[in-house]
């Protein structure tokens, strides 16, 4: 608002009163002095408004911009712009991600853990913010279940396999060692958890995904394998549920 206009204003206004007080006696001016202090009354008023207005909205201003304003003790104003939960959309601090779903989920466990359930044929990537990101797995077969937590130790890309011992008494046709590939029953990425002879790794089988069919490790396809592969970190926690 002009400063100069309110003083030159105000000035006006002195000069009606004194007018006032000394045409008292001469009834014609007075009606029409009387008239011009209604107008200045009138401006004077709405000179008021104008100044409360501005200075509240400037205090609103102010005070928005901190994220909250508290005028009324216990009532609280949020800008509608404010997220008080302050919940981070997954999708944009992942945006590459193709293959995984990313999901409502609840957990502990901190961002970057993996947590697989073993009845639903799941894995979750966690992403903190109460998402994850989840994927379809192939979890072991009845007789090869097994439940703990451990953490990535290793990570390879079209690793080689060496089948354990155990595997080739059972499939005497198996070979000791088989190179990296296509062929190659690890797939496209494996991530060893801790010194134990798991993994989760990719697959030459994708029928078997959904399904209780490995023989303890976690089976991906090739495509969502090689995405969490770029996610998970060495020394990741694991967790089979």
């Amino acid at each position: 608002m002009d400063l100069t206009r309110i003083s030159k204003f105000l000035e006006s206004e002195r000069k009606i009163n004194l007018l006032l007080s000394i045409g008292s006696g001469c009834f014609p001016y007075f009606r029409i002095i009387k008239r011009m202090q209604r107008g200045i009354n009138k401006m004077n008023m709405l000179f008021k408004i104008a100044a409360a207005a501005t200075l509240a909205a400037g205090l609103f201003a102010t005070t928005a911009a901190a994220g909250e304003v508290d005028m009324y003790g216990d009532l609280v104003i949020t800008p509608a712009s404010y997220s008080i939960n302050a919940e981070v959309d997954a999708k944009a601090t992942f945006p590459a991600l193709k293959r995984g779903k990313i999901v409502s989920f609840k957990t502990s466990k901190a961002k970057g853990s993996v947590i697989i359930n073993t009845k639903t044929n799941e894995l979750h990537y966690v992403l903190g913010f109460g998402k994850a990101v989840k994927y379809r797995v192939a979890t072991a077969k009845k007789g090869f279940e097994w439940k703990g937590v451990n953490k990535v130790s290793r990570m390879v890309k079209w690793p080689d396999w060496r089948p354990p011992t155990e595997m080739r008494k059972r499939h005497p046709e198996l070979p000791a060692y088989m190179a990296g590939g296509l062929e190659n029953p690890l797939g496209a990425r494996a991530m060893y958890l801790g010194g134990t002879i798991y993994r989760i790794h990719g697959t030459n089988t994708p029928s078997s995904i959904g399904k209780s069919a490995s023989s303890g490790c976690i089976r991906m396809l090739n495509d969502d394998v090689t995405e969490l592969y770029k996610l998970v970190k060495v020394g990741a926690e694991v967790t089979v549920l």
